[in-house]
């Protein structure tokens, strides 16, 4: 109708990783240094290679979302995995410089671009960092933004309902959809039943909560006896659409106005920060590429080269 957390799993090898980036790992172990020291060893191997906590850091901040990484680091089973995965690939990367590929021109080019991108991600974060930390702009943008776009925040009536839905036409259906109504009446909670009953996956966890809607997104005779309702608790009759058979409860209703500030805040606020973010990367881009003259004549004779 409406539209045990696990720590990830990693193999011990992961079969698309570029030479290039094993390379780059080996030509970064020696260049640890103090910061090496003073991490905790997880793993010792031979040629006194050795994967250690900042190692663990760094792969969770290329490899795993942020909100993911506590759960991975504070795994034990998921740390040893990926220390053994890490290992893998430095002794490989050790082994592949032994065997003199990366005097190769083409992945001595891609270990500059793997490095290139590690640092100016890096880098990006501090800008980013820059605009996020200024919560007071934020907040005061936001309003400024809701303020100057009053027509924007207008809407024709909400109505925030729940439903059980009861999936199917048949007569069997209509039946218990009956049943459940009679219960409902008799009164029987609509929360627990609809976390019991409903067939709607999507809301039936909530307890039938389909939050606040407006006109013209639910089909025609869902939202006809939606918007019929006009006190909090008041059930409608059964309603038949497509999907099956619905009993719909009024939570709330807003006639026709404007969303407070207060409503719109958190939604309206990712917006000035995803823009203020874009902004910001792309002022930083500018300012780069101000200082940058490109070959046209070579990247022409370049590009004829590649032709099949």
């Amino acid at each position: 109708m409406t539209h045990r957390t696990m720590a990830p799993r990693y193999p011990l090898l992961v079969s698309s990783v570029a030479l290039a980036t094993l390379l780059l790992a080996a030509q970064t172990v020696q260049a640890q240094g103090a910061a090496a020291s003073t991490a905790t060893i997880l793993l010792r191997g031979e040629k006194q290679l050795q994967v250690n906590s900042d190692d663990m850091q760094a792969d969770a901040w290329l490899r795993v979302p942020p909100e993911s990484r506590a759960t991975v680091l504070s795994d034990a089973n998921a740390v040893s995995q990926v220390s053994s995965n890490l290992y893998v690939r430095r002794m490989m990367a050790a082994q592949a410089r032994e065997a003199g590929l990366d005097n190769d021109p083409k992945l001595a080019a891609a270990i500059r671009i793997v490095q290139d991108k590690v640092l100016s991600d890096a880098w990006l974060e501090r800008i980013d960092a820059s605009v996020t930390n200024n919560e007071a702009a934020i907040d005061s943008i936001t309003r400024d933004v809701y303020r100057a776009n009053p027509e924007r925040f207008k809407h024709g009536g909400q109505v925030h309902v729940s439903h059980i839905l009861i999936q199917g036409v048949s007569d069997e259906s209509r039946e218990r959809a009956e049943k459940l109504l009679a219960e409902l009446k008799a009164g029987a909670k609509f929360d627990d039943m609809a976390k019991e009953q409903s067939q709607d996956p999507g809301s039936a966890q909530r307890g039938g909560d389909l939050g606040w809607f407006e006109k013209g997104r639910m089909v025609p005779e869902f939202e006809e006896a939606a918007f019929a309702l006009k006190k909090p608790g008041e059930l409608s009759g059964l309603v038949k659409t497509q999907f099956g058979y619905h009993i719909l409860k009024l939570d709330e209703r807003r006639e026709p106005g404007v969303s407070t500030f207060i409503e719109v805040r958190d939604n309206l606020r990712k917006e000035v920060v995803a823009k203020r973010l874009q902004d910001a990367r792309s002022a930083a881009a500018q300012k780069i590429l101000e200082g940058a003259k490109p070959d046209a004549e070579a990247v022409r004779a370049f590009s004829a080269a590649q032709k099949p």
